[in-house]
């Protein structure tokens, strides 16, 4: 099972000297009743602790808590604002860069997270470089290696591709009844003033019963390999 948290070492991290640095960042919400509050977290962790495996990367420990104001309707969901998670991840791309490494990474889990992009722009044309993964063209592309059945629109939370990744990486985080767990709504044009519970009333909008833990396995297999490109135009 891939640890959620990095166990490197200063000493290892000196002799990996890396150039780069990921960041992880998840959320805290409800991923209805077959998933856990920390979901995108783990698939953010996974897909960090995968990359790090294939790439001289600094692998940073997770921001667990991001912009999840549209669960809020469901118990144990908490959320910080936009101003205080960009705040933090620029700290962290300060403190990074003092130390040496030349770029940073934003692996994000959670789609609610617009503000990332924002920032992400905002630091290369200041001339300091930082990227966001997977971009929703990397995503689409492991959908399609994966042979998923359901789109990206269609599968928005605790569907196929989520449940997917789980079952390959951390299958004790997926409780039973997602096969039966089944969503849609695929018209969610309001979603941004009205929250996903006038969408849903399970938390869910996708088709878990169609996961599998090859599908993760492939899908993350995708993502590192994609992520090559990262390195380039970051010419890390």
């Amino acid at each position: 099972m891939h640890h959620l948290l990095p166990t490197s070492t200063s000493i290892d991290e000196g002799q990996r000297n890396a150039r780069v640095a990921i960041l992880p960042i998840g959320s805290f919400e409800q991923h209805g009743s077959h998933l856990p509050l920390i979901t995108d977290t783990a698939i953010a962790a996974t897909i960090s602790a995968e990359l790090a495996a294939a790439y001289p990367l600094l692998q940073l420990p997770p921001v667990t808590i991001s912009c999840s104001q549209e669960h809020s309707a469901w118990s144990g969901t908490v959320s910080i604002s936009a101003t205080t998670l960009l705040s933090m991840v620029a700290d962290v791309a300060d403190s990074v860069r003092r130390s040496g490494i030349s770029a940073l990474v934003l692996v994000n889990g959670h789609g609610g997270n617009y503000a990332l992009s924002n920032l992400v722009q905002e630091t290369n044309a200041r001339g300091n470089r930082m990227a966001l993964f997977p971009t929703g063209q990397d995503w689409k592309d492991a959908r399609s290696a994966a042979h998923l059945d359901a789109t990206m629109h269609e599968d928005m939370h605790a569907g196929e591709i989520e449940t997917s990744i789980l079952l390959h990486a951390h299958p004790e985080l997926v409780r039973d009844g997602y096969e039966t767990a089944d969503w849609t709504a695929d018209d969610r044009r309001h979603l941004l003033i009205t929250g996903m519970s006038a969408y849903t009333s399970s938390g869910v909008i996708g088709r878990p019963s169609l996961a599998s833990a090859g599908k993760g396995k492939a899908v993350l297999a995708s993502l590192v390999h994609r992520f090559a490109d990262v390195l380039h135009v970051l010419d890390a």
